[in-house]
């Protein structure tokens, strides 16, 4: 005899969607926080074996955020990041094929204030990245401090993230059997501060690093723009050389992270809280730039790649921005 569940109803559906954003948040917000002072704690607590065990794993297993990593499959296929997904909507475009047997490079663009779109398309499977790029592994770069945070390691590993270093971008395009796709923020958390709705001013105009690397290991560099990732939330005014930004840019310098003062709406209301608004992203992969391998670029060298790369993300913007809804006379600005 067949079951049949019935479908759950659309109240339903909101609230598990709601949900599965607050957990997303919460991880991302709170769980290292909360990862540290549980490790600590246990010290002085008849578990205290727990943490021990886990300081010794952590000193044998150090090297493994920048070898790879340790995705764990259950966790990026789990339910809730589907949920997530069609809480905004979130939605993933390939534009070309790639290659198995070849690895790529992927500068993703813009960052917006928590790299939504990167994290659900890159790092789980709720928008199918397998489906879309059979036999591609992704991996997304991330700050190496997260690494060193207890327990937390371990959970943004499984869904493919790695530190945004030189040593762990270079173990994955290597691999000499290819299959490997390298996601990159090119702006990092310099344009978290700029992530303003209808906001299409990407850092990137100096950031060359990520083009040596291509060039280095020979690897296609792919251009991908998140259609919405700046207009999920909002952000108090911080224009340059306001004393806000000021801070803001101080604290980036000294610890590495930014710290941007969004603001989108509640659980139970709409007018103001930490929750994303419902409002779609959609990222565009567009096609593979052939790279020519040279171990010891010139600079003439990476700059000619660099402004090949800059004309194919505004052909990739501007080819599909209609479809976005956005204005006709918005172009991307490149700082």
């Amino acid at each position: 005899m067949k079951v049949e569940f019935a479908p759950l109803s659309v109240p339903l559906q909101r609230r598990l969607q709601t949900a599965s954003v607050v957990q997303w948040m919460f991880s991302f917000l709170c769980l290292a926080q909360c990862c540290t002072a549980a490790f600590i704690a246990l010290f002085f607590t008849r578990f205290w074996l727990v943490s021990a065990l886990y300081a010794a794993w952590w000193l044998i297993d150090r090297e493994k955020p920048s070898k790879g990593g340790r995705r764990i499959h259950v966790l990026r296929n789990c339910i809730v990041w589907r949920y997530m997904r069609d809480y905004f909507p979130i939605t993933l475009v390939k534009t070309a094929e790639l290659d198995p047997r070849q690895n790529y490079l992927v500068g993703f663009h813009p960052h917006g204030v928590l790299a939504t779109g990167a994290f659900l398309n890159f790092c789980t499977e709720a928008s199918g990245f397998s489906t879309l790029f059979p036999g591609i592994t992704p991996h997304l770069m991330m700050l190496p401090l997260w690494f060193r945070v207890p327990f937390f390691r371990d959970y943004v590993m499984s869904g493919g993230l790695i530190p945004s270093d030189k040593n762990s971008a270079s173990y994955v395009l290597q691999k000499p059997e290819g299959g490997n796709l390298l996601a990159i923020i090119v702006g990092g958390v310099q344009e978290a501060l700029d992530a303003q709705p209808g906001c299409f001013t990407l850092v990137l105009k100096n950031r060359k690093g990520f083009v040596r690397l291509a060039i280095q290991h020979g690897t296609p560099l792919v251009p991908a723009f998140s259609f919405g990732e700046n207009d999920v939330f909002n952000q108090i005014k911080n224009p340059k050389g306001s004393w806000l930004r000021r801070i803001q840019n101080g604290l980036r310098q000294i610890m590495g992270v930014s710290l941007p003062l969004f603001h989108a709406r509640g659980i139970f209301q709409y007018s103001f809280g930490l929750i994303p608004y419902r409002r779609p992203i959609c990222t565009v992969v567009g096609k593979p730039i052939p790279v020519q391998k040279k171990h010891r670029p010139s600079e003439e060298e990476v700059n000619q790649v660099h402004q090949k790369y800059l004309n194919e993300l505004s052909k990739l913007f501007e080819k599909h921005k209609a479809k976005y809804n956005i204005p006709e006379d918005s172009h991307l600005e490149f700082i």
